[in-house]
């Protein structure tokens, strides 16, 4: 019964269709627990290999900007970090390790939860929406993912490398609570991640009318201002180069997103001349 399949032209009632819901629901809650469960067991790839890497001075996105700051002859190269995690809470380390266990099943499993959305919406859609519609699950979990990894590996570092290592004092050395940097960490991850939703947002928008390319067209430069404004918000790192390795990809994103709504246009079009 956990797999049964639905008739897409059956009429459903308001109970059938909460029933059918509730299983989309249980099968998506399955699937987080399980990869939940996966990423407990395997605390040291999670913790040691993914969340503190970015406090070590060897990772990835350090070297890369050494290498960029040799060939604009700018320092860039970051050889020390100075701040240490602790624990403060008896129960901290447990408690914690459940957390980012959830966290990790849900970002795992986000393209099965939009699998499973999509599931649930698609018998509703006409046959040219469902047309239209094609490859919305995989587009989706791109972006998500692409703005995951935007965020872990360049937001997240120049925020931990800036905050934790800013002193008012040299007499007040930083030691970070681990529930503050997991915070850090997970914030600015996950908050990428939705953000890179941008076209997928604009799609929808469109095809309710609400967005249009003429409009994102006429407003682009106070969108770029504001694009300028978020990089700066959300980059600690005073410096240019760090914000803007953060609003370039804003901009593309935006561009993507008028040709996101431009394409729905055409196909709007298209139907009305059918």
């Amino acid at each position: 019964m956990l797999f049964k399949k639905r008739d897409p032209n059956y009429d459903m009632s308001f109970l059938d269709h909460l029933e059918a819901l509730r299983w989309h629901v249980v099968r998506s809650v399955l699937v987080i627990c399980t990869l939940g469960l996966v990423a407990f067991v395997n605390k040291e790839l999670i913790f040691d290999g993914i969340i503190l890497a970015p406090k070590n001075t060897d990772f990835w996105t350090y070297r890369m900007l050494c290498l960029l700051g040799q060939k604009l002859n700018i320092d860039m190269c970051i050889t020390q970090i100075d701040f240490s995690v602790i624990n403060l809470d008896i129960s901290g380390q447990f408690t914690t390790h459940m957390w980012v266990a959830f966290v990790t099943g849900c970002v795992l499993g986000f393209p099965y939860l939009v699998w499973e959305l999509w599931r649930f919406i698609k018998p509703a859609l006409s046959d040219r929406e469902i047309k239209y519609s094609r490859g919305i699950v995989f587009f989706t979990s791109l972006l998500f993912l692409l703005g995951i990894l935007f965020g872990y590996y360049i937001i997240s570092p120049l925020s931990i490398n800036f905050l934790g290592s800013y002193k008012v004092s040299e007499e007040i050395s930083n030691q970070i609570s681990m529930a503050s940097y997991i915070n850090i960490v997970t914030v600015m991850t996950l908050s990428c991640g939705f953000v890179f939703e941008l076209p997928m947002v604009i799609y929808f928008l469109s095809k309710i009318g609400i967005m249009s390319p003429a409009f994102m067209r006429k407003y682009r430069k106070h969108a770029m201002v504001v694009n300028l404004i978020v990089a700066a918000v959300i980059t600690p790192s005073p410096d240019v180069t760090s914000q803007m390795l953060v609003a370039i990809p804003l901009f593309l994103l935006y561009e993507i997103s008028i040709f996101v709504s431009a394409a729905v246009e055409r196909n709007k079009n298209k139907e009305s001349i059918a």
